[in-house]
């Protein structure tokens, strides 16, 4: 049964938010925009009912909306958000949970969590979400669809709600490979590229994943290799050095946050949903020192990446620890499921590297995605991986 706390994923009006230009490669299309990104005339309320109250319709569009309005695509509602984009669960105790279409009783993931359900929904094609440790790829793996995190500074966050900007990025959700390449290419301008020419399995990094997960991610690995004609190699990853990446990453995570957010939340003192309160009021209580370690811990990640990466190979991994759970999960078990899931997460991020979720395994009928990650730059490589396994699997 499905609880009364799960919500419709978009807030729309009469009428479509924006038209697109006519003739371009989206034409048609519909996009809902995450509730942190700037729509002209439309007030940003950033999944909290203050910081709308606050707000001011927003002038201009976000160039990241412009670039998809110009390809065609017909913004047609905002997405609910987790929180000031500060988790991954994608609940929200003011808006409500958007429904999973994928896993009606489950949470769909966040931040980008409407956007996500939107898409799984059939209520928009394609959709913009931001991704600083997660954001696009869990709720992708969680609702079933496909997820893109550009390189780090490869679409503009202007009009966007920071959250730390040494890790934001802003992607997007789509309903297949095909249209997550069509639309990213126009997202970051550019042409396709070929596919991945060597899969490399880290096994270190499936161990973090639940067993069931794991083996999923495995086996959709091999398959993956055969549909695209590679082969797959296996190695370990990380090392002992994953909880230190993550501990850096978080550092400078919580020091950005509260230098993003911090004025405003002691001014106004808004009221926060418990999981987003607690991660600001540990943000308030990081000193600015904490942020310097993912400095060395970025150049760790990069090192890692060109040891075990050859020319033309991307990384394949779980893109979240555990199929989507159930909106009672709480206590220890969230918060471990949190950290395991970040500790996988993180990668990209200090890498400031792309990655791509693609809907390509379950567990007892629920999504699992198959994470791909590449070297920074290399966004078209992972969409065409992604166009590949959309259409022959």
């Amino acid at each position: 049964m499905v609880p009364d706390s799960f919500v419709e994923p978009l807030r729309v009006g009469p009428a479509p938010l924006a038209a697109g230009r006519p003739g371009g490669s989206l034409e048609g299309l519909a996009l809902a925009v995450k509730d942190v990104i700037d729509l002209a005339g439309v007030t940003t309320g950033a999944g909290n009912p203050a910081f709308l109250a606050a707000g001011h319709p927003a002038r201009e569009h976000a160039p990241a909306v412009s670039r998809l309005l110009d390809s065609g695509a017909e913004a047609i509602g905002k997405a609910h958000t987790d929180e000031l984009a500060f988790s991954l669960s994608g609940t929200n105790v003011h808006y409500g949970t958007p429904r999973n279409p994928a896993a009606p009783d489950r949470v769909p993931g966040g931040s980008s969590s409407g956007s996500a359900a939107a898409v799984a929904g059939g209520l928009a094609e394609i959709a913009l979400g931001t991704d600083t440790g997660g954001s696009i790829r869990v709720p992708a793996s969680y609702c079933g669809v496909y997820g893109l995190r550009p390189s780090h500074g490869r679409v503009s966050l202007a009009g966007v709600q920071p959250l730390a900007p040494s890790f934001d990025t802003c992607g997007l959700l789509a309903a297949s490979g095909e249209l997550l390449e069509r639309a990213a290419l126009c997202l970051l301008r550019s042409r396709p590229a070929d596919p991945p020419q060597v899969l490399i399995l880290a096994s270190d990094l499936l161990a973090e994943a639940d067993a069931p997960v794991a083996a999923a991610v495995r086996l959709a690995a091999k398959r993956l290799a055969g549909v695209l004609g590679v082969p797959l190699r296996v190695t370990e990853f990380a090392g002992d050095r994953l909880q230190g990446w993550l501990d850096a990453f978080r550092g400078r995570q919580l020091v950005e946050a509260w230098r993003a957010h911090g004025d405003w939340i002691e001014t106004c003192r808004p009221l926060l949903g418990p999981g987003v309160a607690a991660r600001f009021a540990a943000a308030r209580a990081t000193p600015e020192r904490d942020a310097l370690p993912a400095t060395a811990a970025a150049a760790e990640v990069l090192g890692a990446l060109e040891r075990a990466l050859p020319s033309g190979g991307v990384l394949v991994l779980p893109s979240a620890a555990s199929v989507a759970p159930m909106p009672t999960l709480a206590g220890p078990a969230k918060e471990d499921l949190r950290r395991r899931t970040l500790r996988l997460t993180c990668i990209a991020g200090l890498a400031g590297a792309p990655a791509v979720s693609l809907p390509q395994a379950t567990v007892g009928g629920l999504p699992v995605g198959v994470c791909l990650l590449a070297r920074a730059g290399e966004d078209e490589r992972l969409l065409a991986a992604a166009r590949i396994a959309s259409a022959l699997s």
